[in-house]
């Protein structure tokens, strides 16, 4: 499977959008300095020499369940609760002493993105407004470019894991699309605390792209639902070579500091995996990552 990315274009100013630290002015593209991009994630080994669907699902699915930090607090919904008062929504964030995020929010300076499709529960997105945080939520099927609602900037916008076609006239483009690392030139925006990711199965192209891209640099922690009922947009090959990708994915999240501090089973969820019940497993797992060497 081959990846194509580019670099990081000058785009213009995307207008009164929030950007910077005053979410009712403009200001200019601050050019976040990245990696340069790769090509391809690097895939792990099979999980064993019979390349079965089984093998690599039980790897995947271990992993996912299994975190990998420790914490003292999470911030989910409107409340603080300490972990013995387990929050039961799929969102949470880490509020633990040894990450920023408690002390950004203190002084004012957590910035949120949420990316969605318009129908995603957006309770911790309010809640962070509520207590300062700079909330931007995308959403394609808004009518006004850009609208502040409930203290949240409301941008419609899809977030993809490539930037429009330019060949193709803008009328005919499926909605306003464009990657991540666009959106963050066009905001002038370094660095983004918590990034919410709600995208329907696009989640594992977009998580490539921001791989690829060194996006994740930039990313203090990430909340991702993952839905495993199917491969996934664009996402190609057999079975085991589908697991296999997802799972080498979220390794390139650990090569990138990232840990699991926690994890999400709706039990109301199917138990699908691939068109199948196999291994008992849901079609969908919340996750929370955060990023070990997070410096903002």
């Amino acid at each position: 499977m081959v990846s194509y990315v580019r670099t990081l274009k000058n785009d213009s100013v995307a207008g009164k959008t929030g950007g910077g630290d005053n979410p009712s002015t403009c200001c200019p593209p601050l050019r976040p300095k990245r990696k340069s991009p790769r090509w391809h994630i690097e895939l792990e080994p099979w999980a064993s020499d019979s390349h079965s669907l089984e093998e690599e699902a039980r790897r995947f699915l271990h992993y996912i369940t299994t975190p990998q930090v420790g914490h003292t607090h999470l911030m989910a919904a409107s409340l603080v609760s300490e972990s013995s008062s387990w929050p039961k929504g799929p969102w949470a964030v880490c509020l633990d002493s040894k990450y920023s995020l408690a002390q950004r929010i203190h002084t004012k300076h957590c910035r949120v993105y949420s990316l969605g499709l318009g129908v995603e529960d957006k309770t911790l997105e309010r809640s962070l407004a509520r207590v300062g945080c700079e909330v931007h939520c995308f959403d394609p099927s808004l009518k006004q470019a850009h609208l502040q609602e409930s203290d949240m900037w409301l941008h419609r916008l899809s977030v993809d894991w490539r930037d429009p076609n330019p060949a193709i006239p803008a009328q005919r483009q499926h909605g306003n699309i464009k990657k991540l690392a666009t959106i963050l030139n066009d905001f002038g925006h370094r660095q983004v605390d918590v990034l919410k990711v709600d995208m329907e199965s696009a989640e594992w192209k977009i998580l490539e792209n921001l791989v690829l891209e060194g996006v994740l640099s930039s990313v203090g922690q990430l909340l991702l639902e993952v839905h495993l009922h199917w491969a996934g947009f664009e996402v190609d090959g057999d079975d085991p070579s589908v697991v296999r990708y997802w799972f080498s994915l979220l390794k390139e999240l650990e090569r990138a500091h990232f840990r699991l501090f926690r994890y999400h089973n709706d039990p109301a969820k199917p138990r699908l995996f691939l068109h199948k019940n196999f291994l008992n497993a849901s079609s969908a797992y919340t996750l929370g990552w955060v990023n070990n060497e997070w410096r903002p």
